[in-house]
């Protein structure tokens, strides 16, 4: 019996380049990168405004908190509030401490390669989705600029994990009340949870994972190596939902802090 093969020509109607449109798709595929791109949009208002604010960021020893917001820490400003300031303050800047700070983990988060996948489509379009035509005439991949210096991702990488652990030592202080004592606070919980989700954003992140498990041959030779990259492998798999939560919640964290700190609201001791 012949078998007779048969086969359907698709032909979307366009080119590189060409209109968006050119897809078979149905479904609302655009929801996806819109909702991206207001979430990034609204995250860098808010962080840019945040930023400039130079007030409001510290809740200290008059209401008995020390609670510091993670886009101002660690303070090495001159113009630090008293309470505020690291072991290492650079005096001669007096414009607001954030705009030292920031540089560091929104560069880690616009270099992150899941970051790159979600603003590469919702903002560039390149392309806006899967199946769907890319708007670009050509493409050069991160070999130009501006794109090349998504390669410093890992140098990022490595300040950030210096940030976490200062962050992580404002958690704790957190749990110290000035004229109380010890005890935990809602906005000790705040600050304690905003740690741990960047952290495991930063340990996911997958950088962290091919410097633990990346160019080995032989795992069998690198047995410390490999129990890292086995124990980091879940995390990675989970990294889209660490990027957005920690992104969000380090927000929640700063607008948490300026309500306390501002007098809108009352940071309540728990226990």
């Amino acid at each position: 019996m012949a078998v007779v093969e048969s086969s359907t020509k698709v032909v979307l109607g366009g080119v590189r380049g060409g209109p968006v449109q050119a897809t078979l798709r149905q479904d609302r595929w655009w929801i996806q990168p819109v909702a991206t791109m207001s979430v990034l949009v609204a995250f860098i208002i808010y962080s840019t405004w945040a930023a400039f604010q130079n007030k409001y960021y510290y809740v200290g020893a008059t209401m008995h908190r020390d609670l510091i917001s993670p886009f101002y820490s660690p303070c090495i400003a001159g113009s630090c509030v008293e309470g505020t300031k690291a072991g290492v303050a650079w005096n001669y800047w007096n414009l607001s401490p954030a705009l030292l700070i920031l540089i560091f983990p929104l560069g880690f988060r616009l270099t992150c390669y899941y970051y790159r996948r979600s603003y590469y489509r919702a903002f560039w379009w390149s392309p806006p989705a899967c199946a769907v035509s890319d708007s670009h005439a050509s493409y050069s991949g991160e070999t130009k600029f501006p794109l090349v210096m998504q390669n410093v991702h890992r140098y990022f990488f490595y300040a950030l994990l210096i940030f976490n652990s200062l962050l992580t030592w404002d958690a704790i202080q957190s749990f110290y009340q000035p004229g109380l004592g010890l005890g935990v606070s809602v906005g000790t919980i705040v600050l304690t949870v905003n740690a741990a989700l960047l952290w495991c954003y930063s340990l996911s992140c997958h950088a962290c994972r091919h410097l633990c498990g990346g160019g080995v041959r032989n795992f069998s030779e690198h047995p410390l190596r490999y129990r890292f990259w086995k124990l980091l492998t879940p995390l990675n798999a989970k990294h889209m939902n660490f990027a957005w939560a920690s992104l969000v919640f380090v927000a929640f964290a700063d607008v948490y802090v300026r309500l306390v700190a501002s007098g809108v609201l009352t940071d309540y001791r728990l226990f």
